[in-house]
């Protein structure tokens, strides 16, 4: 079949039941999917002629037969001067919930490759698009890479309705909107803009809809198809665009003011505006007593800047600096150096690419399989190493420090591995005064950075206790009063502020 843009505008072609079928089976020529079921109805004064088409497997037989074919062979019709035969069957014959009477080829195309089907009567030019659609669907689950001790277990699947469904019942609210769109000019993929209508920001909503209608592309299977070409700095590692699977995580979004973006055909949904300080909030961080949600967080953050900066510093201080090392500890590392051939910069970056190595195929692996491969990996190809004395092992505790503090931060692991490298390169050089260099660097692209027009370090300066309250640390819900500083309209999140339980 043809790309359905060079069918813009085009019409049935007659209102004979022979031609209209004849035209369809042309457009769809080669597809043994399409099936077109002709029907007769001789209960009236005139035997009445109709033909379904549709996509085997796209639509629910059981409704096709009760809701569609049964009405139309045993309804009784009467003519009427004032309304059409599709008029009279769309009104008094079908049962189904969605009716659509229309004669544009490319929405007839559409709804047929999307599970609907086409009703096409002698004597109409029209055609009726009956909503059928029963294709197979995966069941909601929650999702592997998001999982919770305690709070909802529900994620999103492949079905764009299922997921919008899913949002209204946590926001049970007419302040909720929905705006659909189509991506893709072969997929026709849809998609959808959802937003609190009194809490959005509306120069956030003004520029993702700018974004959005320039994507120009002939297909949208996952939504990174999107995110590419709407984030701000597209070649940084760092996420201007979040991403979730899970129904409450969005509703939380849009009761801060962001503006999600849901997908056919995956369950990942996006968000923006996204703030750095947001890889660091877990979605159990709320659903838990606030001390031990803070205790994490903070254990979190300083992960992120231990498995960014451990290898760094540590070659720069057995380089450069090994006067700043206790005497028995420097003793130690240079003892366990004896006999390695390689400088110690060489044998952290091919600890760390092997580790790397590991850490993917074990991703890539079965479950089962992906435990062996870890403990393989990291005992005994480890332990060998060390024995051999290719590697020394002070490096193995580093780089395995570095690697699982990176794993509590799954959400910036590219930016970790990237810019680990960036700072073992500045350490080289210029040891510890080189990775502050370094360090200086990154902040410095941080906080030249935005998100749909705001900062994504925006939550890290901010005056006013009020705003560090989900920063750092999780406060109590009765303190959390005012949403994130990002929002240009309503920011109040408990009218009069909460009131502290007795």
């Amino acid at each position: 079949m043809g790309s359905s843009d060079s069918f813009a505008g085009a019409k049935l072609p007659s209102d004979k039941l022979e031609q209209n079928v004849l035209y369809l089976k042309n457009l769809f020529s080669n597809d043994d999917t399409l099936i077109f079921r002709d029907l007769e109805n001789s209960r009236g004064k005139e035997t009445l002629r109709f033909c379904l088409v549709y996509t085997d497997g796209m639509v629910n037989n059981r409704l096709m037969n009760q809701d569609v074919i049964r009405p139309l062979l045993e309804f009784v019709f009467k003519p009427d001067e004032d309304a059409t035969l599709l008029d009279t069957i769309q009104l008094q014959a079908m049962f189904s919930n969605d009716v659509k009477k229309t004669d544009a080829v490319e929405e007839l195309i559409q709804g047929i490759v999307y599970g609907d089907t086409i009703l096409l009567a002698q004597g109409c030019p029209q055609a009726l698009i009956l909503n059928t659609k029963g294709f197979t669907l995966r069941s909601i689950a929650e999702p592997e890479g998001e999982r919770v001790i305690r709070g909802p277990r529900e994620g999103f699947n492949e079905s764009i309705l299922t997921n919008l469904s899913m949002v209204r019942r946590k926001i049970r609210s007419q302040d909720l909107k929905f705006k659909f769109l189509t991506f893709g000019t072969r997929t026709k993929t849809k998609a959808c803009i959802c937003y609190l209508d009194s809490v959005v920001n509306r120069n956030v909503l003004t520029e993702l809809e700018r974004r959005l209608e320039k994507i120009n592309i002939d297909g949208t299977l996952d939504s990174n198809y999107i995110t590419e070409n709407i984030k701000d700095s597209p070649f940084s590692a760092v996420k201007t665009v979040g991403s979730t699977e899970r129904p409450d995580v969005v509703a939380a979004k849009l009761l801060e003011g962001r503006v999600a973006l849901f997908l056919d055909g995956t369950p990942m949904v996006l968000t923006v505006p996204h703030l750095f300080i947001e890889h660091f909030q877990a979605d159990e961080d709320y659903y838990i007593h606030y001390i031990f949600s803070s205790v994490d967080r903070i254990l979190r953050i300083f992960a992120f800047v231990l498995s960014l900066c451990l290898p760094a510093v540590y070659v720069a201080m057995v380089t450069f600096h090994q006067e700043m090392l206790p005497t028995p500890l420097l003793l130690s590392i240079f003892a366990a150096r004896q006999g390695v051939p390689f400088p110690t910069a060489l044998e952290t970056v091919m600890m760390l690419i092997v580790f790397e190595i590991l850490r993917e195929a074990g991703t890539r692996m079965p479950g089962v399989m992906a435990q062996t491969l870890s403990i393989v990996g990291a005992l005994v190809i480890g332990q060998a190493a060390v024995e051999a004395k290719i590697v020394s092992a002070p490096i193995i505790i580093v780089v395995a420090m570095s690697g699982i503090c990176g794993l509590m931060i799954v959400r910036l692991k590219g930016y970790i591995i990237i810019h680990r490298y960036f700072l073992l390169l500045c350490a080289c050089t210029l040891g510890l005064y080189g990775v502050l260099l370094g360090l200086m660097v990154l902040l410095t692209g941080l906080f030249g950075m935005t998100s749909f027009g705001v900062p994504i370090m925006s939550d890290i300066y901010t005056r006013g206790l009020q705003s560090y309250k989900d920063i750092y640390v999780r406060a109590p819900w009765w303190t959390m009063v005012r949403r994130p500083r990002f929002l240009s309209g309503n920011r109040v999140r408990q009218s009069g502020g909460g009131e502290k339980p007795k």
